[in-house]
């Protein structure tokens, strides 16, 4: 059975900093990219970052880049993304999700195969 646990959310003040956490279980975990997407209170679910198979490259959002990095343990099997100079606007639910091997890291989050249950960061002002 497939699992992937978010962790790491909470409260924090605008400018502040968290990192989440994904564990995973049952995968092939190198097999897949990993991303984070979020989804914020009325909005669509949108994609925050991604890391390939051996964490050599990684895509982020025009939104977070800069403040955020993605990071990978393939012997732990989990996925990381650290949260700098976090803004109101990051509010949302966190979700961790696997790709099986695609040609590239996407950013559509149908094309993920597996996802987890989410985490809430919120930022306040």
């Amino acid at each position: 059975q497939v699992r992937l646990v978010e962790s790491g959310g909470g409260l924090v003040q605008a400018g502040g900093s968290l990192r989440l956490s994904c564990a995973t279980s049952g995968l092939s975990f190198g097999n897949y990219v990993m991303a984070w997407f979020r989804q914020a209170p009325g909005k669509e679910r949108e994609f925050v970052s991604a890391i390939s198979y051996k964490g050599g490259r990684t895509k982020y959002a025009d939104s977070v880049e800069g403040r955020f990095t993605i990071f990978r343990d393939n012997t732990k099997e989990t996925v990381d993304l650290q949260m700098n100079s976090l803004k109101s606007e990051d509010t949302a639910v966190y979700y961790c999700a696997a790709d099986w091997r695609p040609n590239n890291m996407r950013v559509v989050g149908a094309a993920y195969d597996y996802w987890g249950q989410g985490t809430q960061v919120t930022v306040s002002a």
